[in-house]
């Protein structure tokens, strides 16, 4: 436990982190970067050229410092970035290396003075402990799992699908032949790739998009402009070909019991993670509502279409309500409402105060969709989401 003169030091600094903005975290990874190249094999450096991950490690320093009192704060936090890091198999090791660059970013930018300096080592040190212990907690749970394991496992791409004109499915089975491990629907794999035309390795997350069958994964990819990895397995990627993952994980899953009606809302790629929630209700055949609610472009890109109807069937209390922003002549029948998802005309069939809604999608399709909730009266604690990418709050 810190003392209550770290905290008030920490504390202190506040003011003069919210001065220097973003540009702490810049120099904090230039300078880790410049140290430690070989970290470049762990970061996504996709997100380190737009700023995401820059902007995203900044607001959780400065929700560190302002929660540095009361931890319970941050847990939920917590627990999503460690299910992240597992993905990307941090060591205890590199928590050290961090802290190195993150003290001498704080003096060679704010040169707080050695005071400063030691309550802020301390602070991450009890932080790096947290992440540190709930890390190792989830590699041992994984690696206990039947068909689990630790370190990133070699796994061979058996099929590829074309879902929409932007979307491919993926069936990843172990080049072992042994079972793989068990996930909630909801999870994602760690999809770790090395290839001549990358200038690092490249780590990525992608959802689970069926029910656990013990023996291959499926994800599904968007194919997003300029994207590293999306471009490899779009254009290049084989059936044959050999990539490696990391275990299943992540905090975003079906938590509903029998009696709970569920409402999946997504836009774009963003129902992958949903199609595996829909797949475990379907195969148990879910007593109670599930309204599928669904945002794409037009019928080009409106991937699972079909999937979603047979699942449908299986479901005694299935409805579904489908946006095309800009439909096409032939998208005819294909759709409910043309524009962005609006969901104030549908408000009556959103009513039920006990029913649990799961969102994924565009940041901003995001953040107007559970805007629209809330402002529909639904408890926050009925909202589940997922973002992809750099940990953010809606």
């Amino acid at each position: 436990m810190l003392d209550a003169k770290t905290i008030a030091t920490v504390k202190a600094t506040i003011p003069a982190l919210l001065a220097t903005g973003p540009r702490l975290t810049a120099h904090f990874y230039d300078r880790m970067f410049a140290h430690n190249p070989e970290l470049k094999d762990i970061f996504n450096m996709s997100n380190q050229r737009n700023g995401r991950q820059r902007e995203a490690l900044f607001n959780a320093l400065c929700a560190y410092a302002v929660n540095i009192d009361n931890l319970g704060a941050l847990l939920p936090a917590v627990e999503k970035i460690a299910q992240k890091h597992t993905s990307f198999a941090i060591q205890p090791e590199q928590y050290q290396i961090v802290g190195t660059h993150l003290l001498a970013t704080l003096d060679e930018l704010l040169s707080p003075g050695e005071e400063v300096l030691e309550a802020w080592g301390k602070a991450y040190g009890v932080l790096a402990g947290v992440f540190i212990e709930r890390e190792e907690q989830l590699y041992q749970q994984t690696e206990q799992k039947e068909g689990g394991w630790r370190t990133p496992r070699a796994f061979r791409i058996s099929e590829i699908a074309a879902e929409s004109e932007v979307i491919k499915s993926y069936i990843l089975s172990p080049v072992d032949g042994q079972p793989v491990a068990d996930y909630q629907a909801g999870q994602y794999l760690g999809v770790w790739l090395r290839d001549k035309r990358f200038a690092n390795q490249e780590i990525r997350q992608y959802s689970l998009t069926r029910a656990p069958n013990g023996r291959d994964y499926r994800i599904a990819v968007r194919h997003e402009p300029g994207g590293i990895v999306s471009g490899w397995l779009h254009q290049h990627a084989r059936p044959g070909d050999e990539i490696h993952l990391a275990a299943p994980a992540g905090d975003f899953f079906l938590t509903a019991e029998a009696e709970t009606p569920v409402v999946f809302i997504s836009a774009g790629v963003g129902q992958t993670p949903m199609l595996a929630m829909l797949d475990v209700l379907a195969s148990r055949r879910h007593p109670a509502r599930v309204q599928w609610l669904h945002a794409a472009d037009n019928g080009q890109r409106h991937a699972f279409r079909e999937e979603v109807t047979a699942l449908a069937q299986q479901l005694p209390h299935f409805s579904q309500h489908i946006w095309y922003r800009e439909p096409l002549d032939q998208d005819r029948g294909l759709y409910d409402t043309a524009g962005v998802m609006n969901l104030l005309p549908i408000e009556s069939q959103l009513s039920d105060p006990a029913t649990h809604y799961y969102l994924c999608g565009p940041t901003g399709f995001m953040q107007q969709v559970a805007g629209q909730l809330v402002k529909l009266g639904i408890e926050t604690s009925r909202l589940h989401y997922e973002l992809f990418g750099p940990h953010q709050i809606l």
